[in-house]
Protein backbone atom coordinates (compact mmCIF):
# COMPACT_ATOMS: atom_id res chain seq x y z
CA UNK A 1 0.00 0.00 0.00
CA UNK A 2 1.33 3.49 -0.67
CA UNK A 3 1.38 6.13 1.95
CA UNK A 4 -2.34 7.69 2.19
CA UNK A 5 -2.37 10.92 4.10
CA UNK A 6 -5.90 12.85 4.63
CA UNK A 7 -6.29 16.05 7.08
CA UNK A 8 -8.49 15.10 10.10
CA UNK A 9 -10.63 16.36 12.78
CA UNK A 10 -9.92 15.97 16.45
CA UNK A 11 -11.34 16.46 19.27
CA UNK A 12 -9.62 17.06 22.85
CA UNK A 13 -10.93 17.13 26.75
CA UNK A 14 -9.19 16.78 29.89
CA UNK A 15 -9.73 14.56 32.90
CA UNK A 16 -8.53 14.18 36.17
CA UNK A 17 -4.98 11.99 36.51
CA UNK A 18 -6.33 9.44 38.41
CA UNK A 19 -6.96 5.16 37.58
CA UNK A 20 -9.83 4.57 35.44
CA UNK A 21 -10.77 7.88 34.29
CA UNK A 22 -9.93 7.45 30.85
CA UNK A 23 -11.56 3.96 30.91
CA UNK A 24 -14.61 5.43 32.50
CA UNK A 25 -14.87 7.53 29.40
CA UNK A 26 -13.54 5.62 26.65
CA UNK A 27 -16.25 3.04 27.53
CA UNK A 28 -19.19 5.55 27.33
CA UNK A 29 -17.87 6.11 23.89
CA UNK A 30 -18.31 2.99 23.50
CA UNK A 31 -21.59 2.53 24.64
CA UNK A 32 -22.54 5.01 22.08
CA UNK A 33 -20.51 3.29 19.21
CA UNK A 34 -17.77 6.06 18.82
CA UNK A 35 -15.54 4.59 17.05
CA UNK A 36 -12.13 6.54 16.70
CA UNK A 37 -9.11 6.51 14.13
CA UNK A 38 -6.85 6.94 16.85
CA UNK A 39 -6.37 8.38 20.85
CA UNK A 40 -4.04 9.81 22.66
CA UNK A 41 -3.17 10.54 26.17
CA UNK A 42 -0.79 12.39 27.87
CA UNK A 43 -0.57 14.74 31.16
CA UNK A 44 -1.40 18.63 30.57
CA UNK A 45 -0.77 19.77 33.96
CA UNK A 46 -0.95 19.14 37.71
CA UNK A 47 -3.11 16.43 38.35
CA UNK A 48 -5.07 16.52 34.35
CA UNK A 49 -4.44 14.45 31.24
CA UNK A 50 -5.38 15.51 28.05
CA UNK A 51 -7.13 12.73 25.50
CA UNK A 52 -7.04 13.84 21.88
CA UNK A 53 -10.10 11.63 19.91
CA UNK A 54 -9.81 11.32 16.29
CA UNK A 55 -13.05 9.67 15.48
CA UNK A 56 -14.17 8.40 12.02
CA UNK A 57 -17.37 10.76 12.92
CA UNK A 58 -16.85 14.26 14.49
CA UNK A 59 -21.00 14.74 14.47
CA UNK A 60 -21.28 11.86 16.50
CA UNK A 61 -18.56 12.11 19.22
CA UNK A 62 -19.99 16.00 19.75
CA UNK A 63 -23.35 14.44 20.12
CA UNK A 64 -22.22 11.82 22.34
CA UNK A 65 -19.88 14.41 24.69
CA UNK A 66 -23.14 16.73 24.85
CA UNK A 67 -25.06 13.62 26.10
CA UNK A 68 -22.22 12.74 28.71
CA UNK A 69 -21.71 16.06 29.98
CA UNK A 70 -18.19 16.09 28.65
CA UNK A 71 -16.41 19.18 27.38
CA UNK A 72 -15.03 18.61 24.21
CA UNK A 73 -12.76 21.34 22.42
CA UNK A 74 -12.61 20.92 18.89
CA UNK A 75 -13.08 20.15 15.83
CA UNK A 76 -8.89 20.98 15.54
CA UNK A 77 -6.85 19.42 12.58
CA UNK A 78 -4.15 17.28 11.87
CA UNK A 79 -3.25 14.75 9.85
CA UNK A 80 -3.53 11.30 9.67
CA UNK A 81 -0.82 9.26 7.56
CA UNK A 82 -1.02 5.23 6.96
CA UNK A 83 1.36 3.13 4.51
CA UNK A 84 3.40 0.30 4.56
CA UNK A 85 5.83 0.30 7.29
CA UNK A 86 9.63 0.21 6.41
CA UNK A 87 12.99 1.05 8.24
CA UNK A 88 13.03 5.16 7.98
CA UNK A 89 9.07 5.52 7.39
CA UNK A 90 8.53 8.14 10.27
CA UNK A 91 11.93 10.11 8.17
CA UNK A 92 10.19 10.39 5.00
CA UNK A 93 7.34 12.16 6.59
CA UNK A 94 9.42 14.40 9.13
CA UNK A 95 11.84 14.99 6.19
CA UNK A 96 8.24 16.54 3.93
CA UNK A 97 8.10 18.65 7.06
CA UNK A 98 11.57 19.75 7.16
CA UNK A 99 11.80 20.18 3.63
CA UNK A 100 8.48 22.85 3.63
CA UNK A 101 10.06 24.45 7.27
CA UNK A 102 6.89 23.70 8.98
CA UNK A 103 7.12 22.61 12.32
CA UNK A 104 5.81 19.78 13.74
CA UNK A 105 4.31 20.22 17.65
CA UNK A 106 3.55 16.88 17.91
CA UNK A 107 3.28 12.76 16.25
CA UNK A 108 1.94 9.80 17.59
CA UNK A 109 3.57 7.02 15.21
CA UNK A 110 3.12 3.10 15.39
CA UNK A 111 3.06 0.22 13.08
CA UNK A 112 0.89 -3.09 13.08
CA UNK A 113 2.34 -6.71 12.79
CA UNK A 114 0.51 -6.79 9.04
CA UNK A 115 3.64 -4.42 7.89
CA UNK A 116 2.15 -1.01 8.01
CA UNK A 117 2.26 1.93 10.05
CA UNK A 118 0.07 4.74 10.88
CA UNK A 119 1.08 8.20 12.26
CA UNK A 120 -0.78 11.61 12.80
CA UNK A 121 1.04 14.52 12.96
CA UNK A 122 0.11 18.33 14.71
CA UNK A 123 1.04 21.42 12.84
CA UNK A 124 0.35 25.27 14.03
CA UNK A 125 -2.90 25.95 11.94
CA UNK A 126 -1.05 28.60 9.98
CA UNK A 127 0.70 25.38 8.37
CA UNK A 128 -2.68 23.62 7.71
CA UNK A 129 -2.04 24.78 3.98
CA UNK A 130 1.71 24.00 3.32
CA UNK A 131 1.47 21.13 4.78
CA UNK A 132 -1.60 19.26 3.43
CA UNK A 133 0.14 20.62 -0.04
CA UNK A 134 3.78 18.74 0.60
CA UNK A 135 1.22 15.69 1.63
CA UNK A 136 -0.47 15.39 -1.30
CA UNK A 137 -4.08 16.74 0.17
CA UNK A 138 -6.51 19.25 -1.45
CA UNK A 139 -7.04 21.76 1.48
CA UNK A 140 -9.03 24.96 1.45
CA UNK A 141 -9.03 26.54 4.43
CA UNK A 142 -12.61 27.20 5.77
CA UNK A 143 -13.16 31.11 6.68
CA UNK A 144 -14.12 29.89 10.05
CA UNK A 145 -11.10 28.46 10.77
CA UNK A 146 -8.68 30.55 13.29
CA UNK A 147 -5.04 30.83 12.67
Amino acid sequence: MADVAQMVDYFYTCIDDRPGEAYRLLARMRRREINFLSFSAFPSGPGQVQLNFLPDDGDELKKAAGELNVQMMGPKKAFLIQGDDHVGAMADIFRLFFDAHINIHAANCVCDDRGGYGMVIWVSPRDYETAAKVLGINYKPESAEIA
